[in-house]
């Protein structure tokens, strides 16, 4: 009879009266004591954040819980509006849209610089960096991490993050890395290319040491929080049915006259 390793988990248990996640007592330890940032830091990383980790993580999170009426957040919005009993659909949906072109580049941008720099002691960061855009410019594919429809010719964001990353010991090899790539693919086309949020916060959560798996996860936890406040904007001031009938009237306007 084949033998079953035990299953075992380290994030927590509970009894009658004692609830204790990931060492720490919830009550007694945790609640009225520990910010959402640093319970988030606790969770993925197994230990409470020393005071310059929570100060970068708590960076990154902040950035990512609000960017206007972003794919993301019409989704939510027209969600709620037609299952209004069920936020959590509604904040599930804007969620699902967390991803390669919104929100989630900071994985694939971790991913690419974690990848290079794997098991390098002494990095030629210029030289993998003129690698990389080498790379993704024969495969025609855009760089992770750069570029912004919106904040040209710079992504105010980026610059304030590395500050908190410098302030707080966090700024090394990843944070030169991406800025390099950034010059490289600006030098090779020509175009303003800027290290965007997303590409700050791979690099920054790769010096903090997450793994470039983990990395949208920064993303979906802080846009949760953002798409909640939505739906509360919504409950105030609704949208979502004036951009429901909208589109639809505008979509088919022409059929409309003939």
């Amino acid at each position: 009879m084949r033998q079953h390793k035990p299953f075992r988990s380290e994030m927590g248990f509970s009894t009658a009266d004692r609830i204790v996640v990931r060492g720490h007592d919830l009550v007694e330890d945790i609640i009225g004591k520990v910010s959402l940032g640093d319970m988030a830091w606790l969770e993925i990383a197994g230990s409470l954040p020393t005071p310059q980790q929570s100060a970068v993580f708590n960076a990154l999170m902040v950035t990512l819980v609000e960017h206007g009426m972003t794919p993301n957040a019409i989704a939510a919005r027209l969600t709620y509006l037609g299952a209004p009993e069920a936020l959590n659909a509604a904040v599930a949906a804007g969620l699902c849209g967390v991803g390669s072109t919104f929100a989630g580049t900071a994985e694939n941008s971790a991913r690419v610089m974690q990848e290079a720099l794997k098991n390098v002691e002494r990095p030629d960061l210029t030289r993998i960096a003129a690698d990389i855009v080498r790379t993704f410019r024969a495969s025609r594919t855009p760089i992770p991490g750069l570029g912004h429809p919106i904040h040209k010719p710079v992504d105010p964001r980026s610059p304030r993050l590395f500050e908190v990353a410098k302030q707080n010991g966090y700024y090394g090899n990843y944070c030169e890395l991406i800025q390099l790539i950034a010059a490289e693919a600006e030098r090779a086309t020509g175009k303003a290319l800027p290290v965007n949020a997303t590409g700050a916060i791979g690099a920054i959560a790769s010096e903090l040491g997450l793994d470039w798996r983990i990395c949208r996860g920064i993303a979906v936890m802080a846009r949760a929080i953002g798409l909640v406040g939505h739906i509360a904007e919504e409950l105030k001031e609704p949208l979502a049915r004036e951009i429901w009938e909208r589109v639809d009237d505008e979509v088919s306007e022409d059929l409309r006259k003939r």
